[in-house]
């Protein structure tokens, strides 16, 4: 499976949203990821499905991942189905029927995946691995761009590729939190093929500079 890599929103310059976007896409980003927060599940409040709809009204056709950091989380999944995301993330701690919600992701048309924050246990992704898409480990605590990568991470991206492979279905592995150059060869290593960044991307000056310096080390 190819890698991915997946500039995340929350960094960009919402001034002029749509230029960010298209110039990470014309830097060699593969897809867009939208960390969306409620002040609720987290401590922050970022955006709805209004700003992913504007994107896709706008012409942008590119994959689109919503991480949906909200609670109750039901309530959104068919807004950000119907407003063009191509994968909706959710943690199974949003929901009281985790099942059921993913399932509601995948009728809506969308792929469905879950969310793996630092101290939650993998044990979950065993009962649902059938109706998941993407697995994604957080290797922060979500909720805030620009925070410390935290190395446990690695051996639960090692035990979710694992689990995967047990599976033997077409499921990514993204991680999220603190990715940058300097450790994303290590998370490719432990099995992730999709990889998060905020920060690190639109941080930079040159976002083709540092897209294919991601890419680099990963090989």
């Amino acid at each position: 499976m190819n890698h991915w890599i997946c500039p995340s929103i929350l960094a960009a310059d919402f001034t002029r949203l749509g230029t960010e976007v298209q110039a990470v896409l014309d830097a060699g980003a593969d897809t867009i990821h939208f960390d969306v927060m409620d002040n609720h599940y987290v401590p922050n409040l970022s955006v709805g499905p209004l700003v992913l709809s504007s994107l896709r009204k706008a012409g942008f056709d590119c994959t689109i991942d919503a991480h949906l950091m909200v609670k109750p989380v039901d309530r959104l999944i068919g807004d950000f189905v119907e407003a063009g995301a191509d994968y909706v993330t959710i943690h199974p701690e949003s929901t009281e029927h985790l099942h059921r919600s993913l399932s509601q992701i995948r009728e809506g048309g969308a792929k469905a995946g879950i969310v793996f924050n630092p101290a939650t246990p993998l044990e979950v992704l065993s009962e649902v691995v059938d109706l998941v898409d993407l697995v994604l480990i957080m290797s922060v605590n979500p909720g805030f761009g620009g925070q410390s990568f935290i190395p446990s991470s690695l051996d639960k991206l090692r035990q979710a590729r694992e689990m995967i492979e047990v599976s033997g279905r077409n499921i990514r592995l993204q991680i999220d939190g603190g990715i940058k150059p300097e450790n994303i060869g290590d998370a490719a290593a432990a099995g992730a093929d999709a990889f998060v960044a905020g920060t690190a991307i639109f941080g930079h000056s040159d976002y083709a500079e540092v897209i294919s310096a991601l890419r680099r080390n990963i090989a």
